[in-house]
């Protein structure tokens, strides 16, 4: 198999946009990036990254924030996106997606305030208490799709590699640690290396710490923010996400994300529903 290039796999294809007039885009999103019935958040959020990217003068995302109002189907959707402010090294927009519903009406989706600017300008120096995650190499890592039924195998599963720390994967055999730990390599099916959109998918494109706290079933996504701090070197990224507290049917998850070089290139939080039995 030929590894896609950055502008030429299927992340590129499917998180598309087409102008339509200033500021509206067409997009149509993929019911390869599904969990269940609903899109993939992460994919929605580099889906939205790129529409405000032809709108920004600046190149890439500093920091995004989503709130995610309903869920996302596959299927057409409607793209807005608007310049706040422009300044020399950063430039503020927001966006959103919509929906048209059974009765044809249209219903939002998604709604993302961020900053853009340029990672190749910063500066070299780097300050920080942060390590990268304590991972077992590649090989040795479980892969997504070991140990499940391939009739209920979600279809964002093929199209990414995700490779799990075994110590974080109990859950899968009905022996969650209880430490809100999941941990992983983390890169897109058809080889293409990442870049800062396709970090706004890896935050959030393992399975959700709730498992690791012994719940089960569906963690929707009530707000996420995403910080990229460097553009990454090739190969794939490893993840690493911990949750301390859930509380009134409400959880954190803190997202690091560090690339083949050991720099921590992304960072992140969003606050999700935890669905109680």
């Amino acid at each position: 198999m030929t590894e896609a290039t950055i502008g030429a796999g299927a992340f590129d294809r499917d998180t598309a946009v087409t102008a339509r007039e200033e500021g509206v885009y067409g997009a149509e999103l993929s019911d390869q990036w599904t969990i269940g019935n609903a899109v993939n958040g992460g994919y929605l959020l580099a889906l939205l990254g790129r529409a405000l990217g032809d709108v920004l003068p600046h190149p890439d995302p500093f920091t995004i924030t989503a709130h995610y109002l309903t869920a996302s189907r596959p299927g057409p959707a409607t793209v807005r996106a608007a310049t706040v402010r422009v300044g020399r090294t950063l430039s503020t927009g927001t966006a959103s997606l919509a929906q048209a519903d059974e009765e044809g009406r249209e219903v939002e989706r998604i709604r993302v305030l961020a900053t853009y600017g340029d990672l190749a300008a910063l500066p070299d120096d780097v300050r920080t208490s942060a390590k990268p995650p304590q991972i077992p190499p590649y090989e040795q890592c479980l892969g997504a799709k070991d140990g499940m039924d391939p009739a209920n195998v979600p279809p964002i599963t093929h199209q990414v590699d995700l490779r799990l720390d075994p110590a974080t994967v109990g859950w899968a055999v009905g022996e969650p640690s209880g430490r809100g730990e999941v941990r992983g390599w983390f890169g897109l099916a058809d080889g293409r290396d990442h870049d800062p959109l396709s970090l706004l998918l890896a935050v959030d494109a393992l399975p959700p710490t709730a498992f690791d706290l012994g719940l089960s079933g569906w963690v929707p996504t009530v707000e996420l923010t995403v910080h990229v701090r460097h553009r990454p070197a090739p190969g794939p990224v490893r993840v690493a996400i911990t949750t301390r507290n859930l509380a009134g049917g409400f959880l954190e998850e803190d997202a690091e994300v560090w690339d083949s070089q050991d720099r921590l290139v992304a960072q992140s939080r969003q606050l999700a529903r935890a669905l109680l039995d």
